[in-house]
């Protein structure tokens, strides 16, 4: 693994740690959350695919 994979893993997590907290805190009510989870599991999906379809 290089330094080109290993730094954009570095600022995502980074990004999850600054963001996680008020994402619970706004998605206290588990129907919220999970709703608001895979609106943003399906967000993710679709930027990895074109991310792969581009760099292809």
């Amino acid at each position: 693994m290089g330094l080109e994979q290993i730094i954009p893993a570095i600022f995502l997590i980074a990004v999850l740690i600054l963001v996680l907290p008020g994402f619970l805190e706004t998605n206290s009510k588990l129907k919220q959350f999970l709703k608001n989870l895979s609106i943003w599991s399906i967000i993710v999906v679709v930027v990895v695919i074109a991310s792969y379809l581009i760099s292809k």
